[in-house]
């Protein structure tokens, strides 16, 4: 028996899924005001938006994150896969975005960590080495900077 496709493609199927379960993910998530679905391997969640770096429309995903200091961290690992997260790609285009945490929601800017801050802060997400181990591009962790 072979896997039920979507459009003819495993992988379309897959990406349908996902979405479906971000969507409600983020549904719940809001709707609870974060007590429902705040964690994820031992992370907090937060709610990212970003804009769209060819629709303009704002895009909403969870990610876990990880507090230091008054900033967030998340990282864009994409579960391992050979390539960015939309999301990432959208920062890249406009770091501005926009948090929530709880029902809290907070202005950020974005910005790749470096050298010395990945080696601080990676470790502080369990699972990244083994995405890290399962791709060959380079997994950024991302800082996501309160706007004052």
């Amino acid at each position: 028996m072979t896997a039920p496709t979507l459009g003819g493609s495993t992988v379309g199927l897959s990406r349908f899924l996902i979405r479906a379960f971000m969507r409600m993910h983020t549904w719940v998530y809001r709707r609870s005001g974060g007590q429902q679905m705040g964690w994820v391997q031992g992370a907090r969640v937060l709610l990212l938006s970003t804009t769209g770096r060819r629709s303009g429309r704002l895009h909403t995903v969870p990610l876990g994150s990880v507090q230091d200091g008054d900033n967030y961290v998340v990282v864009a690992s994409n579960g391992g896969k050979n390539w960015h997260p939309a999301w990432w790609l959208n920062l890249q285009s406009n770091p501005e975005a926009l948090i929530e945490m709880g029902s809290r929601q907070i202005a950020v800017v974005a910005q790749r960590a470096q050298d010395d801050e990945c080696a601080r802060l990676g470790p502080l997400f369990s699972w990244l080495q083994r995405y890290q181990e399962r791709t060959q591009r380079e997994i950024p962790v991302v800082i996501l900077r309160l706007v004052a």
